[in-house]
């Protein structure tokens, strides 16, 4: 294995990270309804555990509201079963055509504490993202051992390393920033 194939396995194992990051987000609440929400929300169809979001439409309407638009009318009850197992923290309301699920506005101190969950979903991406760099670390000294480099070649790729790392921490950091403007905005 050669230093740029290190570099280059590394900063894919980052971006997986960062992917998974924003995955995580994405299914953090905020005052705005967003249909991400519903991607861990199975429903029993016919017997067998299927996503909710393969078997209706889901749109927002003015911001605040998901409308669950069943494409098996018959099966709206085992949706609504569905969405109070999943404990999202919204009650579903159904006409019989359609589930619909209301956000109500956060509260400050539901909106801080948001923040703190999602400043601690960024943390353990840095742990993750370190914990690839310690591995390109690792993986460059045994090369010096095998490939016989010299040392300014491993300190010139462990500094390769850690330009890499701080970039994806910052990343990181832009992501969380962001999704905290997203929960403290009312």
């Amino acid at each position: 294995m050669s230093v740029d194939e290190i570099k280059n396995l590394g900063k894919e194992k980052m971006e997986k990270c960062i992917n998974q990051l924003k995955r995580e987000l994405a299914a953090v609440r905020t005052g705005r309804a967003n249909p991400l929400i519903l991607d861990k929300v199975l429903v029993d169809y016919y017997g067998a555990p299927t996503p909710l979001r393969q078997m209706a439409q889901v749109s927002v309407v003015e911001g605040t509201t998901l409308v669950i638009t069943p494409f098996d009318k018959t099966i709206i009850k085992e949706i609504e079963k569905a969405i109070v197992k999943a404990e999202l923290g919204i009650a579903p309301n159904s006409d019989g055509i359609v589930v619909r699920l209301a956000f109500p506005p956060l509260t400050e101190e539901r909106r801080k504490q948001l923040t703190k969950d999602v400043k601690a979903l960024g943390e353990n991406a840095k742990v993750a993202i370190r914990n690839i760099r310690r591995e390109m670390a690792d993986d460059v000294k045994k090369l010096e051992k095998t490939d016989n480099m010299s040392e300014d070649a491993v300190k010139d790729a462990q500094a390769e390393v850690q330009k890499i790392t701080d970039k994806y921490i910052s990343i990181i950091d832009e992501v969380v920033s962001e999704k905290e403007k997203e929960v403290m905005t009312v």
